[in-house]
C-alpha cells in the first residue's frame, strides 16, 4: 500500500522556488494553499485576513460563488475560439460593461498592460486619423509616481527607478508632468498631443487622492486643447472606491477608461478599454488584437463580474465600510501612524519610520494572522475585498494598532 505524499512546509516550498523562479518579487513569506471570501490558509493550516486582495483583483472575495459557478459552467461549454472565430459569450459582455460604464464601445484584452498599451496605440491612431497630428509625431502627458505596468513602453515613462533602471532604451513620445498639477498638464499639452494618461489614484505610489477638482480640471483641459482623456482604473474601478469607476466622484466621463483586475474576478486575466466610438471606431480588422482576448470563458465571468456591479450592492459597502476604515486609521494617528490617505476601501498608510518599514510592519501583521502589503519604504497599502464584513475590517485595524503601540 503506497503512503500518502507527504505535504510539504512553507519553509520547504519557499525554498524549493528560489533555483526555479526568476526573482522579480519578494513576497511575504506565506504560502496560500486554499481560500474563500475574506479568508486565506496556509499549507499549515494558519488562517490570515486578506487585507490586500490581489491588488484589488480579489475585490468580489476568494471564490465568489457566483463567479465560480460562471466559470465552471463556461469549462463545460467552450475556452477558446480566438478572435478567428464569433463566440456566443462576448457579445452580451460587451454590451453590459459598455451600458454599466456609460460608454458605447470595448475593447477586450487580459493584462491590464495589454489595456494600458490597448489604450496608447488607440489613442495615437485617433491623433493621426482624426486630430491631423502629422506622422509619427503624436505625444501622450503622463503623471509623475505613476504606475501603469511593466511593459517597456510603459516603464520608460515611469519615474520609478527600480522599475525602469536597466531597460532601455525607451519608446519617445512622452511627457511626464507632476499629478495633481493642472498648471504643469496646461503647459504640456500641445498640437501634438494625442492624449493625457492618469490614474484617478495612485495605487503604487501609495493611494495617492488627487485634490477636489483636479480630475474635472483634466476633463476640461483635454476637451479645451482637443486632445484624449484615458483613465487609468485598473485598480481604482469597478466597486473600490465606492463608486463603479473613482472618476464618478467628480462626475467625470473620460473618452477612454482602462479596467482589468476585478474585471476577472480572481479567476482568470481580463481586460478592456472602453469609450466611445469616435475613439474606438478608428481600429479596424489587422490593426490590433489578442488571441485570448474576449474568449469565452473570460467573457462569462466578467459578465459575472458586471451583473455583481450592476445591484450596487458592492459601491454602497465600498462606501459605507470605507467610513469604518477611515474613521479607524484616524484613531490611529500619532500611535504609530503619521498620515494616511483613502477612498472607499482604499487606503495608503505611512508608518512612523521609527517604528518600522513598511515591509517590517507587513511582517508583524502576517503573524497577527493579517495580510497586506508595503509600498515606498514605509507606506502600507490596504485594500480588502468589498466582501469584508465591520466586524473583520475592524479586527484587521486592532491587529495593526497592535504591532503599532504593542
Amino acid at each position: 500500500m503506497t503512503a500518502p505524499a507527504r505535504t510539504r512546509s512553507s519553509a520547504e516550498l519557499i525554498r524549493a522556488e528560489e533555483p526555479v523562479l526568476a526573482h522579480n518579487y519578494h513576497p511575504l513569506p506565506v504560502v496560500v494553499a486554499h481560500a474563500e471570501g475574506t479568508w486565506v490558509e496556509d499549507v499549515e493550516g494558519r488562517r490570515y485576513l486578506d487585507m490586500l486582495s490581489g491588488y484589488s483583483a480579489l475585490n468580489f472575495g476568494h471564490r465568489n460563488p457566483a463567479l465560480t459557478e460562471a466559470a465552471h459552467r463556461q469549462l463545460d461549454r467552450l475556452t477558446l475560439t480566438s478572435r478567428a472565430f464569433h463566440n456566443d459569450r462576448l457579445a452580451e459582455f460587451a454590451h453590459r460593461l459598455a451600458e454599466l460604464t456609460g460608454h458605447d464601445m470595448v475593447l477586450p484584452m487580459n493584462t491590464g498592460a495589454e489595456a494600458v498599451e490597448s489604450g496608447i496605440k488607440v489613442a495615437r491612431k485617433w491623433a493621426y486619423e482624426v486630430k491631423g497630428v502629422p506622422a509619427d509625431r503624436a505625444t501622450i502627458v503622463v503623471a509623475a509616481e505613476n504606475f501603469h505596468g511593466r511593459t517597456t513602453t510603459i516603464v520608460g515613462f515611469s519615474t520609478d527607478e527600480t522599475a525602469r533602471a536597466g531597460f532601455g532604451p525607451f519608446a519617445p513620445g512622452f511627457r511626464i508632468v507632476p499629478y495633481n498639477d493642472l498648471a504643469a498638464l496646461e503647459e504640456a499639452v500641445d498640437e501634438t498631443t494625442a492624449a493625457v494618461l492618469i490614474e484617478p489614484i495612485q495605487g503604487e505610489a501609495g493611494v495617492v487622492i488627487p485634490d477636489d477638482g483636479y480630475l474635472s480640471g483634466v476633463r476640461e483641459l483635454t476637451r479645451r486643447k482637443g486632445c484624449l482623456f484615458i483613465a487609468d482604473e485598473i485598480q481604482s474601478g469597478l466597486g473600490r472606491t465606492g463608486r463603479t469607476l473613482a472618476v464618478e466622484h467628480e462626475d467625470v466621463v473620460p473618452d477612454l477608461v482602462l479596467l482589468g483586475k476585478a474585471l476577472g474576478g480572481g479567476i482568470v486575466p481580463v481586460s478592456a478599454v472602453i469609450g466611445g466610438r469616435e475613439v474606438l471606431g478608428v481600429l479596424r480588422p489587422g490593426e490590433h488584437g489578442s488571441t485570448f482576448g474576449g474568449n469565452p470563458l473570460a467573457a462569462a465571468v466578467g459578465t459575472a463580474v458586471v451583473e455583481l456591479l450592476e445591484t450596487g450592492e458592492f459601491q454602497r459597502r465600498a462606501a459605507e465600510l470605507g467610513v469604518v476604515l477611515r474613521v479607524s486609521l484616524t484613531d490611529l494617528v500619532g500611535k504609530g501612524v503619521v498620515g494616511f490617505r483613502s477612498r472607499g476601501l482604499w487606503a495608503g498608510v505611512d508608518i512612523d519610520p521609527a517604528i518600522g518599514t513598511g515591509r517590517e510592519i507587513s511582517e508583524r501583521l502576517m503573524r497577527e494572522g493579517v495580510l497586506v502589503k508595503d509600498t515606498h519604504g514605509s507606506t502600507i497599502r490596504i485594500a480588502p475585498p468589498l466582501t469584508i464584513t465591520a466586524e473583520e475590517l475592524l479586527s484587521a485595524m486592532g491587529a495593526l494598532e497592535k504591532v503599532l503601540v504593542g
